[in-house]
This record gives C-alpha cells, sequence and structure tokens, in this order.
C-alpha cells in the first residue's frame, strides 16, 4: 500500500471510533431522562420600589 492509502484508512478508522463515541455518549446523556427545567415556584420574586422627589431643586 502507499502512503495516501495508509492515510485514509488511518483516518477512516478516527473518524468512525469518534462517531461511535459520540453515539455512547448521546445515548447515556439520553438515558439519564427527561430535562426538566428548574421549577419557577422556587425562585422568589424580586419587588423593586423606586421612588423620587419631584420638588427637588435642580438648578
Amino acid at each position: 500500500m502507499d502512503r495516501g492509502k495508509i492515510v485514509a484508512v488511518i483516518t477512516g478508522v478516527i473518524s468512525i471510533l469518534l462517531a461511535v463515541a459520540y453515539l455512547i455518549l448521546v445515548q447515556i446523556l439520553d438515558f439519564r431522562g427527561e430535562m426538566k427545567p428548574a421549577p419557577i415556584t422556587q425562585i422568589e420574586p424580586q419587588h423593586v420600589a423606586v421612588s423620587f422627589d419631584k420638588w427637588e431643586n435642580n438648578a
């Protein structure tokens, strides 16, 4: 085999290994269950009061 074919085979094997590793990773993450957002009821609302004195001298 010439060098070009050896490089092609090696890169093909690496590509297949990466694809299989990705599929395994996706299956592991999917196996953990449904992803649910954080409950909104546990977040305390932030109340902000803004006041100003309209009689303030702005000279």
